[in-house]
């Protein structure tokens, strides 16, 4: 991507060397496949999660903390992102005679407190619609790419873009409505809802790269491919035969590898926000 010269948001809040302590209970590293990447990647609802970790609690402590050169570089590179985020999605909005209200951006290292209890690195990047917050540890970048493979700028974008397409679905009140619905419906009924939240937000990251490349110029060559080779390896099914060697479509939560990948490109191909209704065709032509 090219973002030389782009602003950078100010719309973070940077607690990196801020750790809140090592919750009990946490996976590990070798956890993120199975909790960050198949339950919670890319904007799972983290609700049920967070309060099973706001129960462990943690300790507050300031430690000393240096970041590297490459984790400045992903934080710049993280504000740029969101700051694209800002100038798209407001434009998108003011077109339909609303204001656009941009979310926070959270960097930490470890651990953090939300507006829904603790969360842990472990748990991989979330938004939490409860203080509008998008919260990332950047290592989980580099997690991408050693445990799945995904890797390039586009690629980290995408999980950003992707997040923040939760953020617009709270402020149109989609998401909303969609938790009220799996809130009074069974898991399975519940988990396909989910999936086509999953899925929207997918189609909103590529309005996203659509309308960011039409104002700033900042696709290039090999971007859309990039984006592709995430979606297709951030699949329910691909997860699940990673971490279990079988697929419990009944259990998908996020959406298939071909879905993900169908709702990515159609926003990226249409950059149009009414294109991107995953709620009223049939769950099986999704």
């Amino acid at each position: 991507m090219k973002l030389d010269g782009r602003r950078e948001s100010t719309n973070v809040d940077d607690r990196r060397g801020r750790s809140t302590g090592k919750m009990a209970g946490g996976l590990g590293l070798g956890g993120i496949v199975i909790v960050g990447l198949l339950t919670l990647l890319f904007g799972g609802n983290p609700g049920d999660v967070l309060e099973m970790a706001g129960q462990m609690g943690g300790i507050g402590m300031e430690g000393s903390y240096t970041p590297t050169a490459e984790e400045e570089e992903l934080a710049k590179f993280s504000k740029q992102i969101l700051a694209g985020t800002e100038d798209v999605w407001t434009k998108i909005f003011r077109q339909y005679g609303r204001t656009y209200e941009p979310p926070h951006l959270v960097l930490y290292n470890g651990t953090v407190q939300t507006g829904s209890g603790m969360a842990s690195a472990e748990m991989g990047p979330f938004y939490n619609s409860a203080d509008q917050c998008v919260y990332i540890d950047l290592s989980f970048f580099t997690s991408m790419k050693e445990q799945i493979g995904a890797d390039g700028d586009f690629a980290y974008a995408y999980v950003i873009a992707h997040e923040v397409g939760h953020h617009v679905q709270y402020l149109l009140g989609t998401l909303q409505q969609a938790h009220q619905q799996m809130s009074r419906v069974s898991e399975r009924e519940s988990n396909q809802i989910s999936v086509r939240l999953e899925l929207q937000a997918d189609f909103y990251a590529g309005v996203w790269a659509y309308n960011d490349n039409q104002m700033f110029g900042s696709l290039e060559a090999g971007d859309i491919d990039e984006g592709m080779a995430v979606a297709s390896k951030i699949g329910d099914d691909y997860l699940q035969k990673k971490a279990y060697g079988r697929t419990v479509p009944d259990s998908f939560n996020h959406g298939t590898s071909a879905q993900r990948s169908r709702w990515l490109k159609k926003g990226l191909a249409t950059g149009d926000i009414n294109q991107g209704d995953t709620f009223s065709p049939a769950y099986t032509s999704l």
